[in-house]
């Protein structure tokens, strides 16, 4: 049933798709008269637009319509909705859909498009009605609006509610849009329009309201204020700082001071938002005696007949001290839809993350709430692609809960406007140009690596396609690493100052780990490092570099973040609100047209037994591709606008970590999710297949998948050892890509990927993915303890031995010799949450209970290490000794300078030969964590931390949520 249902979804997905091509007949309506009016707004942005359009009818009852006008310029409809559209030439065409063809006199109905326009995007002057010209494009009044924001003082970390006020003359307001910095934060449909942004550090602000009416027409109001650094003295203090309640229950929290007032402080409860949430008192005193114990707060929720979860805000203000907000969250308990044990975890977790320090002032968030922090990011306030993707499948989430897609929608906002590079950052990206072939090295130590003009480099079967598509030549993806509070100093290609950064690390081939990398930026103009900034550190030239741009995809990032549009698609839809998404779901089909350049060979090389870099022949078309995703793509050309070039690259290397086969069923069967590119349908649909064989072939006799395959051994397209398997003429490797450590060791690129794997068998029930789940999870849960309390024990380690059979489709091999042991195991917070959502789809899809009971258990012991901030666990960084380490010739691990090569940061640390990790990032010495890590390496004990990184608290957030909605009852 619940398969059927899906794909009864799908068709009804599938009635909405637009159909470019001839203008269709106007269906006959015999004896009636018609009059209407349409109302068209936009929103505007880039090359791109929302068009809103409302059809009244003034005539005689209708049972069909078409409406029918001429873009003025060179716009296309790219995506509709609530209708069915086409378009031949500037004229569009809009047919009824099956729910809104019939229309009384005086009935209205809403439809709608994205859209794409070049320099202008001019409104259409004339509209018609089954042939008959409306009325004219009655031009909307746009509503007024008005913001207050109270006057302070606003001390970090602030709590600021903003209030608005709207009224529209000829018609209703539609919501009320908050704004911080320029970016939206949330959206409120009921008058009194409030939001309280949360926790924010110091800085400047700007917030804007925007009001729109029933027409799509709107007015902003703006005000400013500013944020400073805590000052001694009381702070008023609440715990929690969020609350949950179950509906015709109640809960308290507690409220103090952080400090002895000097008399009373009389405090006022101020309530705003769902009227069903009341608080009592409405006002307590705080007095030298009570201060640290401080007083008790009752919230309730009266029972209501929703099944969505409304919020309520309290906020506590006094004089003289910044107000503080707290959000209550109403749990609902109605038996059709209601929420559950973990909807309630998964609200008590949203709002942790919302309000614990995981955001910048510009609400990007950070890879970590502690800046002390070295993994794949080398501090915890730089932020990646990944986080960003996190983020949006978190809201995708919240969306499904609460039927408020407004965060959704602005997570994408901030994704596109900070992490995904714009016409500025990219500016010679539509110069048409090839790369120059340079080899990759096994070791830092031979880099940089000399660039050789005469080794051939295959054609980009991709660049013309999307320039047809979209009109531009830059790229619409994620650079992977951001330096969010600029903390090295780049800015913005050398500025200084502008925040967040495009920076990049790792660029030295696979010995190369984090404690190794020289931090750069993505853009250098030379204003950084040596006289040719950090580009002569890595690639060796005969003349001095130009000044370029440089940015570097990781396609996991991209592929999740399209995985959370198909839900939020689906989940809107579920709500009718699909349209309040669509705008969004457009730009994640987009996104899906780029990440085709992570199915490409690096150097777009043909596929399959591609030994010797002078040998190993170009591509042409779409033999340069093995339709996987691989490590990554990049792109870049020159800073200079006046120059000629640019370039786009593959990857080589695939990782079975990285395979996203859900993203790539979804962009090739939703209508809405299929990209515009001529071929990408075909190339998404070559891709899941690809996918899922890789998946087979890599699956060792134990059940856990093996590393990967590669079409340049060893990065220079080098000879590998006889008898190697291959997968479509590709090699295997065991650890792809990185090996300190090994890339294939973390048990988290397991469940990161079978998470994806156990939705494809949930969503369309392919066979193949069940044989592989089958085996996987009896594996996984072999090596996993769950105890009382908080105590469990999952994978953490691996190792691996022998191969893979060479892959044969028609008789995939039963790869006898792939082995698999655990070597180590741990409590790793967001690899836990990976896993219990990996074996909850599985359990959804197959009826396991064993799957089930695991990932309830799993959930539950996650819960009882939450702490303030989210949840988390002790973890011991004995890898903190590599701080200080200096280059060894005999180890090859260490900083590895060359000699003669020497340089600035931006702070004057100086970059030279016998540099550390540490000497190249001075500002460590003054982390408030760094004294830890000092006494180790004086001796001391291994230092331990309680890390609260943002996507293992989302992913843990989300785990809640599915649980939550996959066994209601459970």
């Amino acid at each position: 049933m619940r398969l059927t249902a899906t794909r009864q979804r799908l068709a009804m997905l599938a009635a909405g798709v637009m159909v470019v091509g001839g203008v269709a007949a106007v269906p006959g309506v015999a004896n009636a008269a018609t009059a209407c009016d349409v109302v068209y707004s936009t929103n505007d942005w880039n090359n791109g637009f929302t068009a809103n359009v409302t059809i009244e009818n003034l005539g005689d009852p209708l049972t069909g319509w078409t409406l029918r006008f001429e873009f003025p310029g060179g716009q296309r409809v790219t995506q509709g909705w609530s209708a069915n559209w086409t378009q031949s030439g500037n004229v569009v065409t809009a047919t009824n859909a099956a729910w809104n063809g019939n229309l009384a006199t005086g009935q209205s109905t809403n439809i709608g498009f994205n859209g794409s326009h070049t320099g202008s995007n001019p409104r259409p002057t004339s509209f018609s009605i089954n042939g008959v010209t409306c009325n004219g494009a009655v031009e909307n009044q746009p509503p007024t609006v008005g913001l207050t924001v109270p006057s302070g003082p606003f001390i970090a970390p602030a709590d600021v509610p903003l209030t608005a006020t709207a009224s529209d003359a000829d018609g209703t307001v539609d919501r009320v849009e908050f704004y911080r910095n320029g970016l939206l934060v949330n959206t409120d449909t009921t008058s009194p329009y409030q939001y309280v942004m949360e926790d924010l550090p110091a800085g400047d602000y700007t917030v804007q309201a925007r009001a729109y009416d029933n027409a799509g027409a709107s007015a902003t109001a703006e005000r400013s204020f500013s944020v400073d650094e805590a000052n001694p003295g009381p702070a008023l203090v609440a715990t929690p700082s969020s609350v949950s309640v179950e509906e015709g229950g109640s809960n308290t929290f507690n409220l103090r001071l952080s400090e002895e007032p000097t008399g009373n402080v009389p405090v006022s409860l101020a309530i705003s938002g769902d009227d069903s949430i009341t608080r009592s008192p409405s006002s307590v005193t705080l007095t030298p005696s009570n201060w640290n114990t401080g007083a008790t707060v009752t919230v309730a929720a009266a029972e209501d007949s929703d099944t969505v979860s409304g919020t309520a805000t309290i906020t506590a203000t006094a004089s003289g001290l910044a107000p503080l907000a707290i959000v209550v969250t109403e749990i609902d308990n109605d038996s059709t839809g209601g929420d559950n044990e973990y909807i309630e975890r998964f609200l008590e977790q949203y709002g942790k993350i919302k309000n614990s320090g995981y955001f910048s002032p510009e609400g990007v968030p950070y890879h970590s709430i502690e800046t002390l922090i070295v993994e794949a990011p080398d501090h915890g306030h730089e932020t990646t692609s990944e986080a960003f993707s996190f983020w949006i499948w978190l809201e995708a989430n919240y969306g499904r809960v609460t039927e408020n897609w407004a965060p959704f929608n602005n997570a994408w906002t901030v994704m596109e406007q900070y992490i995904i590079p714009g016409t500025a950052d990219q500016p010679t990206a539509g110069v048409a140009g090839t790369p120059q072939y340079a080899a990759e090295y096994l070791q830092p130590s031979q880099y940089p690596s000399r660039l050789d003009q005469n080794v051939p480099v295959g054609t980009d079967p991709l660049r013309n396609e999307l320039q047809s598509a979209y009109g531009t030549g830059e790229i619409y993806g994620m650079h992977w690493l951001l330096d969010v509070d600029n903390v090295y100093g780049y800015g913005h290609c050398g500025d200084g100052t502008t925040r967040p950064a495009y920076i990049n690390t790792f660029q030295r081939g696979p010995q190369e780990s984090v404690w190794e990398t020289v931090p750069q930026p993505s853009c250098d103009t030379k204003a950084h490092g040596g006289p040719n900034g950090y580009l002569d550190l890595f690639v060796a030239e005969d003349n001095a570099p130009a000044s370029q741009w440089k940015y570097t995809n990781a396609p996991d990032a991209d592929a999740r973040a399209i995985q959370a549009a198909y839900w939020a698609l689906v989940w809107a839809e579920e709500q009718g609100k699909e349209s309040e998404v669509a705008a969004t779901v457009a730009k994640a089909a987009r996104m899906g047209d780029y990440l085709r350049y992570a199915m490409f060979d690096k150097y777009f090389k043909r596929i399959g037994n591609c030994v010797g870099a002078s040998s190993c022949p170009a591509g042409t078309g779409k033999d340069s591709a093995h339709y996987l995703m691989s490590w990554y793509y990049a792109w870049g050309g020159a800073t200079d606008t006046s120059a000629a070039w640019s370039w786009r690259i593959g990857s080589s290397h695939n990782h079975m970590g990285y395979q996203n086969p859900f993203a790539a069923w979804a962009l090739t069967n939703v209508p809405e999710l299929q990209p515009s590119g001529a071929t990408a349908v075909q190339d998404w649909t070559e891709s899941f297949d690809r996918q899922m064989e890789f998946y087979q072939w890599l699956q060792s006799a134990e059940g856990a998948i093996a590393g990967g395959a590669t079409n340049s051994w060893n990065g220079s397209y080098a000879q590998p050892p006889s008898g190697t398997p291959t997968f479509y003429g590709m090699y295997y490797t065991e650890h792809p890509v990185y090996h300190d450590p090994g890339s294939n060791e973390w048990f988290g690129m397991q469940v990161w990927s079978l998470q994806r794997v156990a939705e494809v068998y949930y969503v369309t029930g392919d066979a193949r993915a069940k044989q592989i789940l089958d085996k996987w999870v009896p594996w996984a849960i072999s090596h996993t303890e769950i105890g009382t309390g908080g105590d469990f024990s999952i994978p953490s380690t691996m190792e691996w031995t022998g191969a893979p059979d060479t892959w044969n489709a028609s008789n995939p091999g039963a790869n006898n010799n792939l082995h698999v042991e655990v070597v180590g195991t741990g409590q790793d917070v967001g690899v836990a949450s990976a896993y219990a959502r990996t074996l909850m789809w599985y359990a959804a899809a197959s009826g396991d209970t064993e799957a089930r009971d695991t990932a309830k258990g799993l959930l539950d012991a996650l819960y009882a290490n939450a702490d303030a901030q989210g949840s988390s666990t002790v973890e011991a960084r004995g890898d903190y000794r590599r701080f200080d380490d200096v280059y060894d010739a005999s180890t090859g691990q260490g900083l590895y300078i060359p000699n003669g090569w020497s340089g600035t940061m931006p702070n004057g640390d100086v970059i030279e030969p016998g540099a550390s990790f540490l000497d190249i990032r001075s500002f460590y010495l003054d982390d408030p964590d760094w004294p830890k890590v000092e006494a180790y390496l004086n001796g001391g004990p291994e230092p331990e931390f309680r890390y609260h990184r943002f996507w293992a608290q989302a992913d843990l957030a989300m785990a809640y949520a599915d649980f939550g909605h996959l066994f209601p009852d459970n």
